[in-house]
């Protein structure tokens, strides 16, 4: 008899075409996309959980998920078939085995985002960053994310509507760089709320702007309101970038 065995795929996605990751009715997801392409390949309806959620739109440069299957399975031959059934805007780049009580979602460590934002009109970013035609001060852009490293209650970006028990993030790393005429902002935490890393460029950019000052965006902070930060930056400019996994819970 065949044991039950528990994978995690590695995935990477661009989200222009879908209503975000988790599966909904009536509506095209990317985890609908993968799920309908591991049932055609398996010949059985495969059910999946991924590390996290992202929004509408939203891309995914390393995203995780896990399913279990009856079996071993061939990884070079299984990427091969499940890709070529895919979309082409969704990637299979790795199955790997793990425990069988390893939890994609559970058991991650860091999750890492990236937000791009175009400081000139790029045809070839159009739907990967956000046209942002504003003179930007990026060190104080910069001195600002440096205040989220102090911080733990992160209500203020968090979208109102939401089912969590707690606001606490504890974020790693927070920054910006720029090359030419793109900035990317960085940042890594051990979990985010809903809409908490758009909320954070969105307030970020008045900074840059000069329509906030550091004083006001650490007041922001302590508020617990969000209402007081910046409008939410457009869903298209962000990249769920890497999600960190401890080596244990894979065979």
């Amino acid at each position: 008899m065949e044991t039950i065995r528990r994978y995690f795929l590695e995935v990477a996605y661009k989200g222009t075409n879908y209503h975000g990751w988790q599966v909904q009715p009536n509506a095209q997801t990317v985890q609908e996309a993968i799920n309908k392409a591991l049932s055609t390949i398996l010949r059985k309806e495969v059910d999946t959980m991924g590390s996290g959620r992202t929004d509408t739109g939203v891309h995914g440069k390393q995203q995780f998920l896990h399913f279990d299957w009856k079996g071993e399975l061939d990884k070079g031959l299984f990427l091969k078939k499940t890709n070529a059934v895919l979309p082409k805007d969704i990637s299979l780049y790795d199955l790997r085995e793990v425990h069988p009580d390893a939890h994609a979602r559970f058991d991650a460590e860091w999750r890492s985002y990236e937000y791009h934002i175009s400081l000139r009109k790029n045809p070839f970013e159009e739907t990967l960053s956000w046209h942002c035609f504003y003179q930007l001060d990026i060190a104080k852009m910069n001195d600002a994310a440096d205040l989220l490293l102090s911080h733990r209650d992160f209500e203020c970006f968090s979208k109102v509507k939401t089912e969590v028990n707690h606001f606490e993030c504890e974020i790693k790393t927070a920054f910006w760089e720029q090359k030419d005429q793109h900035l990317v902002f960085h940042i890594t935490a051990n979990r985010f709320l809903r809409g908490m890393v758009r909320a954070i460029v969105g307030t970020l950019v008045e900074v840059g702007k000069g329509q906030l000052d550091l004083t006001g965006f650490q007041r922001i902070l302590e508020s617990k309101d969000r209402g007081k930060a910046g409008v939410a930056a457009p869903p298209h400019g962000l990249f769920l970038s890497k999600v960190t996994y401890p080596e244990k819970i894979f065979i």
